[in-house]
C-alpha cells in the first residue's frame, strides 16, 4: 500500500530525529536543535495517526483470524461486529493521514500583504474596494489579527483606489490566500438617479510577508525617489519630500509609500513590501502551474474575470470556483467571512491530496 509505505519511511525518520535530538553535540547546537525540532514536530501528528492506524491495522489481522479458523461460534459472531467497527475506524484513520500527507504550504503560517486595487468601474470600484477593505479587517480583528497601514491611495469620494496593509496573525496566508483574485460587485451606486444596477470589479492580492533570509536585496539594484507626499486630487499633504518610491532595477518592480511623514518610515515600508513581492515572484517562477492559477485569477480586473459577485440587491454572494452562494451578503460585509472560506479550504485541500495521491 502506497501510504503505508511512506509512512514507513517518515517514521523511520522520526525515529532517526528522536536519535539526533538526544545527542549532545545537536543539543549545545542552537541551530541544529531548533531545525531538528521543527522537523520533528511538523512530523508528531503524521506519526501519531499512523501508530493509532498500526493498531487497527493490528487488530483487525487478529480478528479476521479468528473468523477464519471458526472453532467458536459465539466468539467468531463477536469479532465480525468488532471488525465492522475497526474497519470504519481504519478507514477514518487513512483519510487523516492521507490530508496530513499532503504537503504543507511553507507560508501558511506567515503574516501577508493585503493589497486591494480598484480595476473596471470606475468611482464605484473604489467605493466597494473600500467596502471589502473593511470587511477583511474586521475578519481580521475577530481573529485578533493586527493590520497595519502599509500604503493607501484615496478616491475623491470615500473610495480607494489602492491599499497596502500588513496582516499580522497566526494563520493568516492560510485563512487568506484564496482570497486572491477578481471581486466583481453587482449594485445601483449612491449616484445612480434611475436605479439602474452597476457592475464593477476589485483585484484583491495576498503576499507572504517576507524575511531578509529568503530575500536578500542589493541596494545597488535599487533605485530610490523621494517626493513630496500628495492626497486625492494632488493636494500636498506634506510640506517635506518624504513619500519614497522604491525601483527594484532587475525586475522593474516598483513599490511607492507616502503615509507616514518620516521618509525613512515610508522607505523601510516600502523595502518590506518589495521583498514579500519578489518572494512571490520567486515562487511563482519555481511553479510555472501556480504562475498559471494566480495569473487567471487576478488577471486585469475586468468584469469577465472574477472569482466571486457580490449581488447587493439579492443580498447574494456567490465563490464560482467552489459553485458556492450564500444570500448573508450583509453578514459577509460585516467581516463574518468563515462561511466563504471554510469551503474554500476544503475544496483546494481535497484537490491537492488528489494530487498527491495520483502522481
Amino acid at each position: 500500500m502506497q501510504v503505508l509505505a511512506k509512512l514507513e519511511e517518515l517514521n523511520r525518520r522520526y525515529e532517526e530525529l528522536d536519535y539526533e535530538l538526544a545527542r549532545p553535540e545537536i543539543v549545545s547546537d542552537l541551530v541544529s536543535l531548533k531545525k531538528f525540532s521543527k522537523e520533528q514536530s511538523q512530523l508528531s501528528d503524521i506519526i501519531s495517526a499512523y501508530k493509532k492506524l498500526s493498531g487497527v491495522i493490528h487488530e483487525i489481522a487478529e480478528l479476521e483470524k479468528i473468523i477464519s479458523d471458526g472453532e467458536d461460534p459465539e466468539l467468531v459472531g463477536m469479532a465480525r461486529e468488532d471488525l465492522l467497527g475497526l474497519t470504519e475506524r481504519r478507514a477514518q484513520l487513512e483519510s487523516e493521514i492521507k490530508l496530513l500527507l499532503v504537503p504543507r504550504d511553507p507560508n501558511d503560517e506567515k503574516n501577508i500583504f493585503l493589497e486591494i486595487r480598484a480595476g473596471t468601474g470606475g468611482e464605484e470600484a473604489a467605493l466597494f474596494a473600500a467596502d471589502l477593505f473593511r470587511a477583511y479587517c474586521r475578519y481580521a480583528e475577530s481573529r485578533k489579527w493586527k493590520v497595519e497601514m502599509m500604503s493607501v491611495s484615496n478616491s475623491g469620494s470615500g473610495g480607494i483606489k489602492e491599499v497596502i496593509a500588513l496582516v499580522y496573525g497566526q494563520g493568516a496566508f492560510s485563512r487568506l490566500k484564496y482570497e486572491r483574485g477578481v471581486h466583481r460587485v453587482q449594485r445601483v451606486p449612491l449616484t445612480e438617479s434611475q436605479g439602474r444596477i452597476h457592475t464593477s470589479a476589485v483585484t484583491v492580492a495576498v503576499l507572504p510577508e517576507a524575511d531578509d533570509v529568503e530575500v536578500s536585496i542589493d541596494p545597488k539594484d535599487l533605485k530610490i525617489d523621494v517626493y513630496r507626499s500628495s492626497g486625492p486630487g494632488g493636494q500636498s499633504v506634506n510640506t517635506t519630500d518624504s513619500a519614497v518610491r522604491v525601483t527594484h532595477l532587475p525586475t522593474n518592480i516598483v513599490v511607492t509609500c507616502q503615509d507616514e511623514k518620516s521618509q525613512h518610515k515610508n522607505k523601510a515600508k516600502a523595502i518590506k513590501i518589495l521583498q514579500a513581492r519578489l518572494l512571490d515572484k520567486m515562487e511563482e517562477e519555481r511553479d510555472s502551474e501556480i504562475s498559471k492559477e494566480r495569473k487567471s485569477q487576478v488577471g486585469s480586473g475586468d468584469r469577465s474575470e472574477r472569482i466571486r459577485t457580490y449581488n447587493f440587491p439579492q443580498n447574494r454572494v456567490s465563490d464560482h470556483r467552489v459553485g458556492l452562494t450564500l444570500y448573508r451578503l450583509e453578514e459577509i460585509m460585516e467581516g463574518k467571512l468563515d462561511d466563504l472560506i471554510d469551503p474554500l479550504i476544503i475544496h483546494f485541500q481535497t484537490q491537492a491530496m488528489k494530487d498527491t495521491f495520483t502522481n
